[in-house]
């Protein structure tokens, strides 16, 4: 190999010898004061695409003109360096220095809330704590308030839960993690996103497609993955305090201490409960639920950059108490009776996950990364006179290997994966039990030449006991035309096996019937598994305008359902799940413009466009409750630092166009809905004070404009009777809503 890579690396210097060139030799730069060459070194003109790799001597040749001026030198676990040539004629000799710790490393001439990589093939959005500090951000479910690609709504007019969509397709299409472990999912998919504390949340990164076959064969819509703040980058102490107009409290407190050199640790506590009932609308029930959170964690992080070693475990415990229902009832006494209509939702859950990375220190391109993680998740709920309980057990476990082939060009992840799901869920007097597991193989190959391609190719093969023995493709390209400037497409197969109950329990604050239509050898409720293919384009440009930055970025996705378990409300005495083959897809455009209008300034505006289709048993219907038409504007200002103090001011407008409702026209008069809900506009706004490095203030407030959605609740009058029906929510339901807190902080 080494003597053929010679001759090859010969044939290309002797085919530009006519051309004036530099010549030199990378070296690594380490603690044992040895000079060792390294092979596959990217070597390139800043702002060209003229480059080249280093040979197994760590030497280069590389072609000059007088235009070139910059050199960048790059390799992969060594800091990215650019030098200034101004003698092409000496010989260049150069030491790399390897990264001082295993977590990414990005280089930004301004530090931006919100980031799109020109280079990367995926379309992700990265998300910083900066983002998300925008809003209040209890939790995970309100970190998309000023971020277009995720749309926020409620589930329904009884739990207060927040439900999030991406390209048309409700969370159970996305991948959702922390730190790349599928953790909503299963039993925690309707109230999952209310587990995680806002605080924290280091990052987000929001993909659009199929997403990565590293981190399994269930994404189809998308991959949303969120960092947690880390023991040694968060603050040593950190104190959040927040109260709202509708006596909604919460804290969080962040502490975080060395052990010893090698090892740190932080103990992160959050808190919350809201105990007052609110009828707004005067229908007689409660417009938000009465709730109590406590969520504990303790983080570990081990460090030993000499070995090469970093490793995080997490042990998590949740205790998560809701209470809904009409204003007068008392669970005490009315709980599982028609005294009056109630609903308590309480879930406990415990955790222990972790990962472990190695970077070789003689061969950094060599890593090898191990996930795993164990939890236990208990809810006991009832919704009137029905009862839902379901206790799920899951264990997950990821190993994965990553090198480069001659050169770091070329790179590879290879791995394995397993899973384990054993449910018990009590549907009013029916149980049902299964077992799911699954062993998988992936393997994912990336070519990036840094400039002009840049592309993921990667498949991985599982057996599932029920989903039987599949494969699952996905490949991402980026391709740069001119400067500042990115096109991307993707393609990617999705499986998985739907949890009808867990996903949809907002069917249970209903008088609905429920029907399983079953499919011929359905093996998980009667069903099959779902399968979907998706597929996008992207274009990503970047600009100066007035001697500011800005971006624009178009894209469209399409899924197409092979297979889909189809939740059917078109008929309102009754839900129906059966499978559905070929006939159902989601198209979703998005136009987003970026620009920084001033120093400080910074906007953002965004519109989507979704045709969101299925083949009920009634015909072809566009999907209820989905708005084809959205638009978002944010605009956002910081002033300067004057005395470690400055202002920050935050706005947010959304318009959702009207949105199908499912087909009421078989109900009474009284109880039927228009076709279309009316148009939606809401406004959120924040103000922080920041006084010092260590403490400041916000004050904000949601739907300032008081949108309210009138009777959000059929049969109210009746809640036992044939026409009740929470689940006809379009928009807002409490009002306006004003919060004020504090962050404290010692670094």
């Amino acid at each position: 190999m080494k003597y053929l890579f010679n001759i090859l690396f010969l044939s290309v210097s002797l085919l530009s010898f006519s051309q004036e060139k530099i010549q030199g030799t990378i070296l690594e730069k380490n603690d044992k004061n040895k000079s060792l060459p390294l092979l596959g070194a990217n070597v390139y003109w800043l702002n060209t695409d003229v480059g080249t790799v280093t040979d197994f001597d760590g030497k280069f040749s590389l072609s000059y003109k007088k235009e070139y001026q910059r050199l960048v030198i790059s390799y992969v676990g060594f800091k990215t360096d650019t030098i200034t040539v101004k003698n092409p004629s000496k010989k260049i000799t150069h030491k790399l220095t390897p990264k001082s710790s295993l977590d990414e490393v990005k280089v930004v001439s301004r530090k931006q809330a919100t980031s799109r990589s020109y280079l990367d093939s995926q379309n992700t959005m990265n998300v910083s704590s900066d983002e998300l500090l925008k809003a209040a951000c209890c939790n995970l479910s309100e970190s998309f308030e000023t971020n277009p690609s995720i749309d926020v709504n409620f589930a329904d007019a009884i739990s207060g839960t927040r439900q999030i969509k991406m390209l048309g397709l409700t969370s159970p299409y996305i991948l959702i993690a922390m730190e790349n472990i599928p953790t909503v999912r299963g039993a925690a998919q309707a109230y999952g996103l209310t587990f995680t504390p806002g605080t924290w949340v280091e990052s987000i990164q929001i993909t659009k497609g199929a997403g990565s076959v590293v981190n399994g064969y269930e994404s189809i819509a998308g991959q949303i993955n969120a960092e947690l703040q880390k023991p040694l980058k968060d603050d040593k102490l950190f104190v959040n305090l927040y109260g709202a107009s509708s006596t909604r409290l919460e804290g969080n407190v962040h502490y975080n201490t060395s052990v010893s050199k090698k090892w740190s640790t932080g103990v992160y506590v959050h808190g919350n409960m809201h105990q007052e009932k609110h009828d707004v609308n005067d229908d007689g029930f409660l417009d938000m639920p009465l709730y109590e959170q406590v969520n504990v964690m303790n983080r570990w992080q081990y460090t030993d950059n000499e070995n090469g070693l970093v490793g995080f475990i997490n042990l998590r415990f949740l205790d998560d108490y809701k209470q809904t229902g009409e204003l007068n009832f008392d669970p005490k006494t009315d709980k599982l009776t028609t005294n009056a209509w109630g609903s308590e939702i309480e879930t406990r859950r415990y955790d222990i996950s972790g990962k472990l990375g190695y970077v070789n220190p003689d061969l950094p391109w060599q890593t090898l990364g191990v996930q795993f993680a164990v939890s236990s998740h208990q809810q006991d709920s009832y919704f009137g006179l029905r009862q839902y309980n379901i206790e799920h057990n899951s264990i997950y476990s990821n190993i994965m290997y990553n090198s480069i082939i001659s050169d770091s060009r070329h790179k590879i992840k290879t791995g394995i994966s397993f899973t384990y799901d054993a449910y018990d869920e009590l549907v009013e007097t029916q149980n049902f039990e299964r077992i799911d597991n699954s062993v998988g193989g992936f393997f994912e190959y990336q070519f990036d030449n840094l400039e002009k391609l840049n592309l993921t190719a990667g498949a991985r093969i599982d057996n599932h006991n029920r989903l039987g023995l599949f494969v699952t493709p996905r490949f991402h390209m980026r391709y740069t035309p001119w400067g500042k400037s990115a096109f991307r497409a993707s393609f990617g197969r999705g499986k998985r096996s739907a949890n009808i109950f867990a996903e949809n329990q907002n069917l249970f604050s209903t008088a609905r019937n429920i029907n399983i239509i079953e499919s011929e050898g359905g093996d998980i409720y009667g069903l099959d598994p779902e399968i979907a293919w998706n597929y996008g384009v992207s274009y990503l440009q970047g600009f100066n305008l007035f001697g500011q930055k800005g971006d624009v970025a178009f894209d469209f996705y399409r899924t197409d359902f092979k297979n889909q378990v189809v939740v059917d409300w078109e008929n309102p005495r009754a839900i129906s799940f059966y499978n559905l083959e070929n006939e159902s897809s989601a198209n979703s455009f998005q136009a987003e413009l970026n620009y920084n209008l001033l120093k400080g300034f910074d906007t953002r505006f965004a519109y989507k466009y979704y045709n969101v289709k299925t083949k009920y048993q009634t015909g072809e219907k566009i999907k209820p409750l989905t708005a084809q038409h959205r638009f978002f504007a944010n605009a956002s200002y910081a002033t300067p630092v004057k005395n470690n103090s400055r202002w920050k001011f935050d706005i947010t407008y959304n318009w959702l166009g009207k949105q199908r409702f499912a087909s009421t026209a078989s109900n009474p008069s009284q109880y039927q809905l228009p076709e279309y809900s009316p148009e939606v506009n809401t406004v959120n706004a924040q103000i922080t004070k920041v006084f010092s490095p260590k403490f400041e203030i916000y004050v904000g407030g949601e739907n300032i404009t008081n949108v309210r959605q009138p009777n959000p609740i059929l049969g109210t009058e009746n809640p036992f009777g044939s026409n009740f029906d929470s689940t006809f929510v379009y928009g807002p339901i409490f009002g306006s809503l004003y919060y004020a807190g504090l962050r404290y902080r010692i670094k």
